[in-house]
């Protein structure tokens, strides 16, 4: 087990691009981690490596029928992950990088396992320096909270250490996450929308944004 530390005040400086690279390596390897986003801390898989995202799974006590959500480093990246509609582009380009997870219509190659054999998926850009270097480099990465199943929201490292301890590869320590709260979750049906979790965007921001 490893704790990297990222200054931020000091801009995304080299050694904060080290951190990056050795959490990117962690999750090309199958290894999990932890790293900020600006909501809360995540602990992160690739979604691509079934064998991975189980034993994110484990770690956090969560049952297999809760889909997970993905962090994407941006739109293009997004649009390889979820098939995305004129109301799921507008809430892209309103509010992402932002506090928004947006459930969707998944890509055929998203594995059942991290959506729990739905046809939709969750996925948001984080607006966050190191997530979205993480995801630069190693591709759509799991994004759920740094936290056993049902317990509070890492909004430390102390918390997601606490939480996990060896069965995570390697944290990244930024500092308290900016807003310390989940991201507002989304779903998009066809021409409608449900909201499914409230965030620091309101349903009225989003109304707006669709204008419904």
């Amino acid at each position: 087990m490893t704790i990297l530390k990222c200054d931020l005040s000091k801009g995304f400086d080299e050694k904060c691009q080290e951190a990056a690279a050795v959490v990117a390596t962690d999750l090309r390897s199958g290894k999990l981690v932890v790293y900020p986003t600006d909501t809360v801390y995540g602990i992160g898989a690739d979604i691509y490596n079934e064998s991975a995202v189980k034993s994110l799974y484990l770690a956090k006590k969560r049952p297999f029928d809760m889909a997970l959500s993905v962090a994407v480093a941006n739109k293009a990246m997004m649009e390889k992950v979820a098939v995305l509609n004129d109301m799921a582009e507008k809430l892209v380009d309103s509010f992402l990088p932002g506090p928004l997870t947006i459930i969707i219509q998944k890509q055929e190659d998203v594995p059942d396992i991290v959506t729990a054999s739905s046809h939709k998926v969750g996925v948001r850009i984080p607006d966050h320096p190191m997530a979205m270097e993480i995801c630069k480099r190693c591709g759509p990465v799991v994004a759920t909270s740094a936290n056993t199943h049902s317990l509070p929201d890492a909004t430390d490292i102390e918390m997601a250490v606490s939480a996990f301890g060896g069965a995570v590869s390697t944290y990244v320590d930024c500092g308290p996450s900016p807003l310390g709260k989940p991201s507002t979750i989304v779903w998009i049906k066809d021409k409608e929308y449900e909201i499914i979790r409230q965030g620091a965007i309101t349903e009225a921001m989003i109304k707006e944004v669709l204008q419904c």
